[in-house]
């Protein structure tokens, strides 16, 4: 017990008494003091309570006591009874009246019989002594004699007096006073013998004694018997209610909590309808005694003049404190009952939100992964941007999360706020949460600062780039001949200036200022880019100096000219063109010489396209230009166009990767929506009445091997493309490595003709609608069958594409698995053909691998049969569809049958076979290459073959 009077224990690991699963502990159960007193409190009272029975002399003994309802049929012999009448010092009377067969009573239906009347009376009242009158008025001395020594050897109780009223007949009575003046002395108890009833009167007083023995006390045995039954029964019921709640409230107590949602729930249910029942049982206790109290009200209401003996006042009042009892034994009940419910509830809340905090828990680490692996560096323009995209939208999926987070942290601050239990389990739970929230929002900023800054350094980066190389084409422009005249040199200076102007508009000094301000958080391969970009901004500045200086020197006075750099009208820097794309990687075109090699080219160039200048960066290929000047002529450029780039092929490949993965986790999907939304539905109960006849115990046909197929591709295909992500050229070993699972397609392509032809009997049905109704499918069920078919015969097509952008690593994997896929479909199309063979009686597994099959035109040259026949065969060509096996060739016809309006669908007529063992073949037939000959045991069947 801690400082603040709370008990705790920690909920340990262990078996669930409801579901008997192995539980977590998650939290320490916190039992409040409030709580142990009312546990202790309903303890006292059901106590009390059964206590209260054994106060009530009616269950008064130590062992089990002695009940009306277990001597019953005794009691209704009536040879002894008590009335409720009392002497005149309270004594109880019991009365044995005249019974004829006293002397046949069993001596332990006696002692039963007595034993319970003399525990009827209170102890207060027994103390005093009994009373006993026997009436044998009309019987013998031996009676007399025998009912004396049975009660004097028998009677369990403190015996006060008895008084016997001789036989009436003389001798009788004669005998009877002899015979007690002889044997008074045996008997050891106080005997009157009394002559009549009027000599009874003066010991007992008439009002205590029943009619028959000349008193007025009311008395009825059966009615008494039944009031006995009903009090001892209602007492029972009330000590058996009270061990009940007593169990019950241990038990509840006691009770371990679970540890996961349902567990609870089923905890809480089973306790809710534990207590529902001991609460019917608690009313139907308190009905039972108030229509018993009320019974014993209305004896003593039936007339003005009649009271209760002290017995039936004795039991009125015992009903009453027993109702009492009953009644606060309820009301402590139902006050644990409450704390304990609350417990139960709070206990549920907590598991509720110790689950949901494990999934949001989850998800937030599994963002916080994502984030973390997120690069914040780029070598280019294009790749940061790419990042800041991945990045804006990892955060867009994160918000749901994030604000689900938050929400469930407030709700945790809610359950602290209504004083649950576990407040020190949710608290921790609630400023992880936080945490982690503002962990990812900052890690989230400070990337989004970082790469903000990248881009900016890349977009100077690519602007200094663009403008060196819209300077060196204007340098590499200008026409020599028109800058020898004052006026061309005084027009191309303008140029020079002008565009000396642009650097200052287009801020790109800014770059260095970047670098300086962020140098700091920037990676060194960006800084190294920067540097270059600055170093080459130099070095085309320096260029436009010499050219400013030349052309200032021209303008102010005509001296020798000076030969600018001038581009070979071949070799300048356009666009390339469509039709000649044949630049090659690593070659080199010199795009200046001087003017003395080439005077025409300054011509040449002045009358280009101007507009073409700004797309030289966009030609197709990833051109590059590199720029070299020498000193004495201000500068010579160059340019090197190169074919697709290695990055290039790269991000081709993770395009192709990224739509490969991207339609196989969309095929996935829509695998498990037909699994849950169809295969499962089948099982389904509700939806049983919906069914098909035509469906029962079909599913397997409908659905073919479906299940293996979606397990195939969700636990193992989808997860191995995933780790080809960022190795796309690893793909092929994916497929290489599968190859044999991949074959589950050939049966599930065998089954698709049955099952069409049970779709088309019962894809009407409204088990069908129902169900796409519930997964909001556009299209019915057998469109979705078809997509395994479609699936099978893309992967072919995405390697193709794999292969044209690979060079070196994984080429060799990549063609052995686009070589797989191509036989797996071959082989699947073949087994297709192979299941419509029909006739035949031999069976098609025994004949080995199917090789291969297709339709030809089949010439017989026979050397038996008729000779008619034989020529006919000859000229006229019969259609054959044919299989070869390793072990068999068979010959087939093939037809088409229409059915119900549907496509045709080609079955396989068997005809003929050979065995290869004794087949031989002639590759040409009389010089005929599209011919070739099969022969059978030594040419005594021999066909000639031609493809169709």
């Amino acid at each position: 017990m801690d400082a603040l009077g709370t008990l705790r224990y920690q909920t340990l690991p262990s078996k669930c008494p409801n579901c008997g699963k192995y539980g977590r502990a998650y939290s320490t159960i916190r039992i409040s003091t409030a709580e142990m007193e009312s546990y202790y409190h309903l303890l006292g009272v059901c106590q009390e309570t059964e206590m209260a029975t054994l106060r009530n002399e009616i269950m008064q003994q130590e062992i089990r006591p002695l009940l009306a309802v277990d001597i019953i049929e005794q009691l209704h012999r009536q040879f002894a009874l008590l009335s409720g009448g009392r002497g005149k010092d309270g004594a109880p009377i019991i009365t044995f009246p005249e019974y004829s067969s006293f002397s046949e009573v069993p001596d332990d239906d006696f002692l039963n019989v007595v034993t319970y009347l003399t525990s009827i009376p209170s102890l207060d009242a027994a103390s005093i002594g009994f009373i006993i009158i026997i009436d044998r008025r009309k019987d013998k001395w031996s009676s007399v004699k025998a009912s004396l020594s049975r009660i004097a050897g028998a009677f369990p109780g403190n015996l006060q007096l008895v008084l016997v009223l001789r036989p009436s007949r003389f001798f009788q009575r004669a005998i009877a006073d002899i015979g007690i003046k002889l044997h008074k002395d045996d008997f050891k108890m106080k005997i009157v013998m009394l002559n009549s009833l009027s000599d009874l009167h003066g010991y007992v007083d008439k009002g205590q004694l029943t009619r028959e023995l000349g008193g007025s006390l009311e008395y009825c045995h059966s009615q008494w018997i039944h009031h006995r039954t009903a009090i001892e029964n209602f007492a029972m019921t009330v000590k058996t209610t009270a061990q009940m709640l007593q169990k019950f409230g241990t038990d509840l107590a006691e009770t371990e909590l679970p540890n996961d949602v349902q567990c609870t729930k089923d905890l809480l249910t089973a306790h809710t309808d534990k207590h529902n029942n001991l609460k019917d049982e608690l009313k139907l206790a308190l009905k039972q005694g108030t229509t018993l109290l009320g019974c014993i009200k209305e004896q003593a209401a039936k007339s003005e003049n009649h009271k209760l003996n002290p017995d039936e006042t004795e039991n009125q009042t015992t009903v009453e404190r027993l109702l009492a009892q009953l009644d606060e034994t309820e009301n402590a009940f139902e006050q644990f009952w409450c704390k304990h419910h609350l417990k139960l509830e709070q206990c549920l809340q907590l598991r509720h939100f110790e689950q949901d905090f494990r999934e949001v828990k989850v998800s937030l680490d599994s963002l916080g992964d994502s984030l973390t692996t997120l690069s914040v560096i780029g070598d280019c323009l294009a790749r940061v941007e790419q990042l800041l995209t991945e990045l804006k939208t990892l955060e867009e999926k994160a918000q749901p999360t994030l604000e689900k987070a938050q929400l469930h942290a407030l709700h945790g601050d809610q359950l602290i706020q209504s004083n649950h239990y576990a407040v020190d389990s949710i608290r921790p739970k609630c400023v992880e949460l936080r945490r982690v929230c503002d962990d990812f929002s900052n890690e989230a900023k400070k990337k989004t600062d970082v790469l903000s800054k990248s881009l900016q350094i890349h977009t100077g980066i690519e602007k200094v780039n663009q403008w060196c190389e819209s300077g060196i084409y204007l340098l590499a422009s200008q026409a020599v001949d028109k800058c020898q005249s004052q006026e061309g040199a005084e027009s191309a200076l303008t140029d020079i200036e002008r565009f000396l102007e642009s650097a200052e508009k287009n801020q790109l000094t800014e770059l260095r200022n970047l670098h300086n301000q962020y140098e700091v958080v920037l990676s060194e391969d960006i800084k190294a880019s920067v540097l270059k970009a600055l170093k080459r901004l130099e070095d085309v500045q320096e260029m436009f100096e010499k050219r400013h200086v030349s052309l200032k020197r021209l303008s102010a006075k005509q001296t020798r000219p000076v030969q600018p750099v001038a581009p070979r009208p071949e070799s300048s820097p356009k666009r390339p063109s469509l039709k000649n794309p044949s630049r090659t990687t690593g070659s080199q075109q010199p795009l200046a010489r001087r003017t003395s090699d080439n005077s025409n080219s300054g011509k040449q160039q002045a009358e280009a396209d101007p507009n073409k200048r700004k797309n030289i960066r966009k030609a197709k290929g990833g051109i590059k230009i590199e720029v070299m000047h020498e000193e004495s002529q201000g500068g010579s450029t160059h340019v090197v166009v190169t074919n697709e780039t290695e990055e290039s092929l790269s991000n081709r490949r993770r395009h192709i990767m990224t739509e490969l993965i991207e339609t196989e986790r969309l095929y996935v999907e829509e695998l498990q929506s037909i699994m849950e939304g169809y295969f499962a539905e089948l099982d389904n109960s509700e939806l049983s009445h919906l069914t098909p006849p035509s469906l029962e115990n079909k599913r397997d046909v409908l659905f073919g091997n479906l299940p293996e197929i979606y397990e195939f591709h969700n636990r193992t295909f989808l997860r191995e493309l995933e780790n080809c992500t960022e190795k796309p050229e690893l793909v092929g070993t994916c497929f290489l490595k599968r190859k044999e699972e991949l074959q589950v397609y050939e049966k599930y392509c065998q089954n698709k003709p049955r099952s069409e032809v049970l779709w088309r009997q019962c894809g009407d049905s409204l088990f069908f609608q129902e169900c796409q109704k519930k997964l909001d499918h556009k299209l019915s069920l057998d469109a979705y069958l078809l997509k395994p078919v479609q699936r099978i015969t893309k992967y072919q097509l995405m390697l193709k594409e794999m292969l044209k952008c690979s060079k070196s690593e994984g080429v060799a994997e990549l063609e052995e698995a686009l070589a797989t896929m191509l036989d797996i479909i071959k082989s699947v199309n073949d087994s297709m053909h192979q299941i419509a063979i029909t006739g035949f009686e031999g069976n098609l597994s025994e004949l080995g691998k199917l090789l291969m099959q297709g339709s030809f035109n089949v010439w017989t040259d026979h050397k038996k049969g008729h000779s008619k026949v034989k020529d006919l065969a000859r000229f006229k060509p019969m259609q054959r569809h044919l299989f070869l096996y390793d072990k068999m060739l068979l010959f087939c016809k093939k037809r088409e049958e229409t059915t119900d309006g549907h496509e045709k669908t080609p079955s396989y007529s068997f005809k003929h076979s050979l065995k290869m063992s004794a087949v031989g073949i002639t590759e040409n037939v009389k010089g005929d290459s599209k011919k070739f000959e099969v022969w059978y045991n030594g040419r005594e069947e021999v066909y000639i073959i031609q493809v169709c």
